[in-house]
């Protein structure tokens, strides 16, 4: 499976899913669907994410397997928990956004729910 890039390589626009596909049956959903945050981190940070895990957690492993110093591992990883944590961070201030629309009455509910749920 391929990463996916949450950027227009085109006009640098925010990029989504619309539809996805069983290539077992041929069952196709659409609608807007939610890229997980792991999904939307760069190519790179997946990489280093899955070596991570493939050394069970140890920074020291990591280190050891690229050729680097333990230092820079816990460097790249700091990164990575900060690109997780910005995604969770614009993710919250949506929500708070559409509520405070919606206490304002500049929304109605129903529309409140339908964003919230686009989310």
């Amino acid at each position: 499976m391929t990463s996916f890039h949450q950027v227009c390589p085109y006009c640098q626009g925010e990029m989504c899913i619309e539809r996805i596909r069983c290539t077992a049956c041929g069952i196709a959903v659409e609608g807007q669907i939610e890229i997980p945050p792991l999904a939307q981190l760069s190519a790179e940070e997946q990489a280093f994410i899955e070596l991570f895990v493939r050394c069970s957690g140890s920074l020291k492993a990591v280190a050891h397997h690229l050729g680097i110093s333990y230092p820079t591992v816990r460097v790249r990883l700091d990164r990575v928990i900060a690109s997780i944590e910005a995604m969770s961070a614009v993710t919250s201030d949506s929500r708070r956004q559409i509520l405070d629309e919606l206490e304002r009455g500049d929304i109605t509910a129903d529309e409140a729910v339908r964003r919230l749920n686009a989310l």
